[in-house]
């Protein structure tokens, strides 16, 4: 199995490493205090690492990034002798927020934080995916009533072949992952997310994602 690491210990890195751990991976999740293990991975399973976030990029072999989108590219680039030679999943959406505390505009308009992280980090293939979601179909795309779609982006085919078992390890079925193309196709996915909080005002915080229907 694979060792895993996770930057983010809100809703999203949680659930990615309790079904990560449940398929047989080593989850190491980053914390960036003490107070941040207590406080935000209760009720984890217990084959779930923690360390802090510079060990969790040095001592892990895919590193995934569910830190907030709008401060990722500095907590990155901050790492990146540790992510040198490691797959970087990049499963973030860079925006700012509304009034209203959902995404608003997003932060690098004519780009992509997935692409400004991969020019940041040229020794890390930067892959994108799993960001035109709700975090809990992430890890249960069989639940929605309509299959959904799950897009990746990268430069790298070994990395996002890797990936591509990942995301099976989550529950998508092959037929429903789309390879978009080079890491310049996440600008398209990730301006899905502009779309998000008219749904969220209209309908809520429910379950779904954006599908390619054929």
């Amino acid at each position: 199995m694979t060792s895993i690491g996770i930057l983010g210990t809100g809703r999203v890195g949680t659930n990615l490493a309790r079904k990560l751990a449940a398929a047989g991976h080593h989850v190491t999740l980053g914390v960036r205090s003490p107070e941040d293990t207590a406080a935000r991975t209760a009720g984890l399973s217990p084959r779930i690492a923690f360390a802090d976030q510079r060990t969790t990029a040095r001592t892990t072999d895919i590193v995934i990034n569910a830190t907030p989108g709008d401060s990722s590219l500095e907590r990155l680039t901050d790492l990146r002798a540790e992510l040198a030679g490691k797959i970087l999943v990049d499963v973030s959406n860079a925006t700012r927020d509304a009034p209203d505390g959902l995404p608003g505009d997003l932060c690098y308009p004519g780009s992509s934080l997935a692409e400004q992280l991969q020019a940041a980090l040229p020794d890390t293939p930067v892959v994108k995916t799993l960001n035109t979601m709700l975090f809990m179909v992430m890890t249960a795309p069989d639940t929605l009533a309509v299959p959904p779609t799950v897009y990746v982006s990268g430069n790298d085919e070994g990395a996002k072949k890797t990936v591509t078992g990942l995301l099976g390890d989550l529950g998508w079925q092959p037929e429903r992952i789309e390879d978009l193309g080079d890491i310049t196709t996440a600008r398209a996915t990730e301006a899905v997310i502009l779309v998000v909080p008219h749904i969220l005002r209209r309908h809520g915080f429910k379950p779904f994602a954006v599908s390619l229907a054929r």
